[in-house]
């Protein structure tokens, strides 16, 4: 893993998942996006355009 970059959930529309970073910090088009989720494993994403 190259480095932690931190963003914030948007809105969720059926299994599109808008998620905001700051500015210059979004992450590559494929690369993973990784949701901890409370008593159980992390959700993975993949990010797409």
């Amino acid at each position: 893993m190259e480095g932690t970059n931190t963003g914030t959930v948007t809105q969720v529309i059926g299994a599109v998942v808008d998620v905001e970073f700051s500015s210059g910090a979004l992450p590559n088009i494929n690369n993973a996006i990784e949701i901890p989720v409370a008593e159980s494993d992390p959700l993975v994403l993949e990010v797409q355009r």
